[in-house]
């Protein structure tokens, strides 16, 4: 049984051995000059017109994670769409069980659509 992973695990540590070792490489012979120049923020050849990392509201990042937990959701109802009606004739608990999910999920909705994450200023 080992003895089908031992090809996975070979290149999987090929490919470590080659990252440490590029990593290395470039640390022992890469040059080492550092001045103010080449320490300087880079934007287009132009001197920087803006601090380099402008502040983000905390509710693009919100928003992006409501978007994240949808999207898993819909990963979950696809395959439970498929094999729907192979297990619906063994009795209805495959539908309450997916019902159970999305009314967990519909509180949350409801739940940051109260809160007011939705209205973007």
């Amino acid at each position: 049984m080992i003895s089908d992973y031992l090809p996975v695990l070979v290149v999987f540590f090929v490919a470590a051995g080659m990252a440490v070792a590029f990593l290395a490489l470039t640390h022992i012979i890469g040059p080492r000059v550092k001045d103010k120049v080449k320490l300087a923020p880079y934007e287009s050849g132009v001197d920087p017109l803006a601090p380099s990392h402008p502040r983000l509201s905390i509710r693009y990042f919100i928003i992006g994670l409501i978007f994240v937990i949808f999207d898993i959701e819909i990963v979950f109802l696809y395959p439970w769409a498929v094999v729907f009606k192979d297990f619906i004739s063994s009795g209805p608990f495959i539908l309450f069980e997916m019902l159970f999910f999305l009314v967990v999920l519909l509180f949350g909705f409801v739940y940051v659509w109260r809160k007011g994450v939705f209205e973007w200023e």
